[in-house]
Parts: structure tokens; sequence; C-alpha cells
């Protein structure tokens, strides 16, 4: 049965095919209620299905966010995308999903399809790469992103700005090989107010880092949700040095990855500032696997050092990597915390069952996820939300 038409329900009303576009479309210009009345009830009666782009046309509203994110298996950022979801539902709008695997020419396809879409805004959630092999692909979804912001788009970006190599555009970089900040990160340590002490029970938080909402840099008009993952993971050292911890290891991920290489730079910046030497740094993918492959590779060293009597202390700089370690090293025979200490960071909703208690940094993702919505969909204030330290179990010793 053919789909029936515009001008079949204009014909059924005795109006201009005109008019009744207007009146199913949702035009600014409408004709009289008497009218309308007439347009719609032709349209009901014929079984009228009205064209979603020519809705958009007609309203210059699609109705449509878009979201991108790397992969919607994992807790991070299904979390992030359930609190879009929440927003956008409230706000009226409908989401639209893409998973990328967190590659800047899957993102840039992304933005190109939500572009093609008319979507209203687009959220755009991960960790940006400063990798020399991803700088072509960088400068491609830059351009994408201008345009959809050129043809009245909104974009709004959770965790990193979009990285702008141009000359004399303050150029966005990682942080060096040593885990130093990079000049990126223009707001100050990790984008918050300062590093903090951890100290309490074994369920203290603190609630030093901030997320929050900046303009970016430059002419284009969209929105960074900045997440503190440096000054976070600052606090974090100091808790775990405050709870006696003083040989520390990391598993970070690849070199590059932005989120990775700020939470590994503000570790080792809070360890020196307990007066510790360095972690020894092991690089790995990010995500579960990769933090299994370094548990293997960590076996030695976590053996060393407990026959010195000094346990090793991991900090794997998101929660998966970390279950990756324990689950590598209980393969072995080792155990946390009887065997060595472990940290992960995000605590994403699987860490309930997750045992032992991991020791984490929550971040509020469901929060950041409607905060990132609701800076894409309106124009009104938005407050930052707070990160925190969690010791549980798995780092053992209780605060000093």
């Amino acid at each position: 049965m053919a789909a029936v038409t515009l001008s079949e329900v204009a014909r059924a009303a005795g109006v201009s095919p005109a008019t009744a576009s207007r009146v199913l479309n949702g035009s600014s210009r409408t004709p009289g209620a008497d009218i309308a009345d007439r347009v719609r009830a032709a349209a009901d009666a014929l079984g009228y299905i009205a064209n979603a782009q020519a809705q958009a046309l007609a309203r210059s509203s699609s109705g449509l966010l878009g979201l991108i994110v790397h992969d919607i298996a994992d807790p991070y950022f299904s979390s992030i995308a359930r609190g879009v979801q929440s927003a956008a539902r409230e706000l009226g709008k409908t989401l639209l999903l893409i998973c990328t695997e967190g590659t800047p020419a899957e993102e840039r396809l992304a933005v190109e399809a939500f572009t093609s879409r008319r979507t209203d805004a687009i959220v755009l959630a991960g960790s940006r790469s400063a990798r020399p092999e991803d700088a072509d692909d960088n400068a491609a979804l830059l351009r994408e992103s201008e345009r959809y912001l050129a043809n009245g788009g909104r974009l709004v970006l959770v965790g990193h700005d979009l990285i702008d190599n141009r000359p004399g555009r303050g150029a966005l970089r990682a942080a060096g090989p040593g885990g130093e900040a990079g000049p990126w990160d223009a707001a100050g340590p990790g984008g918050a107010t300062g590093p903090g002490d951890a100290t309490g029970p074994a369920t203290s938080q603190e609630q030093h880092g901030e997320a929050t909402i900046a303009t970016a840099a430059g002419a284009s008009p969209h929105l960074v949700v900045d997440i503190p993952n440096e000054s976070l993971a600052f606090d974090l050292a100091r808790a775990l040095s405050r709870q006696g911890h003083t040989r520390f290891a990391v598993v970070a991920g690849p070199e590059g990855l932005m989120t990775s290489d700020l939470r590994l730079a503000g570790f080792q910046r809070g360890l020196a500032e307990g007066g510790l030497g360095p972690a020894e740094v092991t690089r790995a993918g990010f995500n579960r696997e990769g933090g299994f492959k370094a548990g293997l590779s960590l076996e030695s060293a976590v053996r060393g050092a407990a026959a010195e009597g000094s346990a090793l202390c991991i900090f794997a700089v998101n929660d998966r990597m970390a279950m990756g370690v324990v689950a590598a090293l209980r393969q072995q025979g080792l155990e946390a915390p009887a065997d060595y200490s472990v940290a992960g960071f995000d605590d994403i909703n699987t860490l309930e069952d997750f045992f032992p208690g991991l020791t984490t940094v929550r971040l509020p993702l469901e929060d950041i996820g409607r905060t990132a919505a609701e800076a894409a969909l309106t124009t009104g204030g938005h407050g930052p939300t707070a990160g925190s330290v969690i010791l549980r179990e798995s780092t053992g010793r209780k605060p000093a």
C-alpha cells in the first residue's frame, strides 16, 4: 500500500499543498484555526505520516540530539549516555547514537552523518587523541565540526576540546613522554580549583575536582564539559600516600590519549608532592584487555615488592583496566590487597559486584551526560559537578 501524500491530504481538505505543509510540518506561518483543523482532520482520516525532514525545514528544528561515544558497551559511556537520554527526553528531543571506537576518523563520519540529518545539537564524549598518526583525521574532524556549527548546529564536547593545530590557533597538545601536562590544559591542572588531601575512613570522599562547562577558545561557539582528570588523579595519589603506600606502578593507555595522559600526569605530580619518586609506567590498551596484559607483565614486580616487604600499589587509569589487572594477577595466584594494592578511576557501575571493593575516583557520569545535553539544547546556566576519591578494600591500609 502506497504512503498517503501531502497532495492527497490537501485535496481532501480543499486547500493548497503549501497550506497543508504549513499546518502539518509546524511552520510559524500557519493559516486560520478552521483551516488548520480541516487539514489535520483530513490527515488523520487518510493516515498521513508527516515527513521528518520537511518538518525540520519548516520549524528550523529537527527535534534530534546526536550523541557520539567510543563504545556504548563501556560502562563509562553507557552512564554518560543515560544522562544524555534523560535530559533529551525531558526536553522533548529524540536521541540518536553513533559508536566510533574512539578514532577521530570515525568521529568525523559521525558528525557528518548528524549534520546531514539536521540534528539540533551534538554531544561528543570521550578522550581526544594527539598521536601523530591521528593528525590528519583530527584536522578533518575539526573542519566537519566547524561546518556543522556554521550551519546553526550546537556542539558540546565531554572531556576535551577539539584538537586545532592550525598556526596561531593555540594548538592543543597531549602530555609529553614523562606524563607532564601540556598547554591544552589552559584552565589550570585538570581544569579544577586545585589539589586537595584525602583523609577519613575507607569510604571517605574528596570534593576538590569539578567538571565545568567552558566556551572553547577561538571563534567556534561550541562548549566543553571539562572533566578534571589531572587534579583528581593528583588527589588519588595523595590519598594513597597518606594510607602509607610508598611503591607505585601506573598502568596507562597509549601515549597521546589525552584522558590517560592527564591522569598519569596528575598521579605522578601527587606522588612528587608527597616526597615520593615517580611510578613505573606500563602502557597498554585503554580497556580491560589492556589491563589484563599489563597485569601479567607486572607479576614479577608484584612478587619482588612483596618479598621485600613493600607491597606494590598499582594505579590503572580507568576502572576497566584495573579490573583486568586484578584478573591477570589472580590468575597467577596473587590477590589484592594481600599481595598488592590496586586503584582505578571513574567508579563505573559494574564495580558494585567487583571483589575486592576497588579504590577509585568517582565521576558523576550520568550528571555529566545530563549537563552536556542541557548545555547543547538550552541556553540556561549549568553548575559544576564534583568528582571524589573513594577509598575501598583494594588498597587495604587505613588512612594515616
